[in-house]
């Protein structure tokens, strides 16, 4: 039993051991890793920047503002192209996906999300831009006259319902109404 005990605890030490060895080899590797990066941004910089020189004269530095300006205006268009095309690769890559799906035969169904759209725009997106839809449902609806009812005169002509009853109480008010159905 000791003899076991003696051999996991030199097991453990050895393994110990070669872990912080590893971590040094590790930290060193790091280390120079940074500083490989910070060399090679230097070079970049000194390649592609210039030391500023700051002139002393105002049309001087009216002169050095133009040119920075022209180099910022052509840095944005390169940076504007490259989003452009970084854009156009991955839908391509989207819509290759979706074929690749499509000829495996399984398809995996799209999150789908409610989407509010009016019949117009929906044709237009299933039909494209070519095809001009012109979908008005409201158009195609004939016109309704609307008849008055006998029960709609009878409800307009009784107005208000006390003076309605004052009129019909008493025995005046039973002629009334037995002149007036007749």
């Amino acid at each position: 039993v000791s003899q076991s005990k003696k051999r996991n605890r030199a097991i453990t030490a050895r393994r110990q051991h070669l872990k912080s060895v590893m971590l040094q080899i590790a930290a060193t590797e790091l280390e120079k890793e940074e500083s490989r990066r910070e060399a090679e941004k230097q070079n970049y910089l000194s390649e592609h920047c210039p030391p500023l020189h700051i002139p002393g004269s105002m049309s001087e530095v009216q002169e050095l503002c133009k040119q920075l300006h022209a180099k910022i205006d052509a840095a944005e268009e390169e940076k504007y192209d490259m989003e452009v095309r970084v854009q156009k690769s991955s839908k391509e890559l989207e819509d290759m996906n979706q074929k690749l799906f499509d000829l495996r035969g399984k398809f995996k169904r799209p999150p789908l999300r409610r989407v509010r759209m009016s019949a117009d725009a929906m044709l237009k997106a299933l039909l494209g831009s070519k095809h001009k839809v012109c979908m008005d449902l409201r158009a195609n609806l004939k016109q309704v006259k609307k008849e008055d009812t006998e029960k709609e005169r009878d409800l307009r002509d009784v107005g208000d319902w006390r003076k309605n009853i004052e009129e019909k109480s008493g025995m005046e008010g039973r002629k009334k109404m037995f002149e007036s159905e007749s």
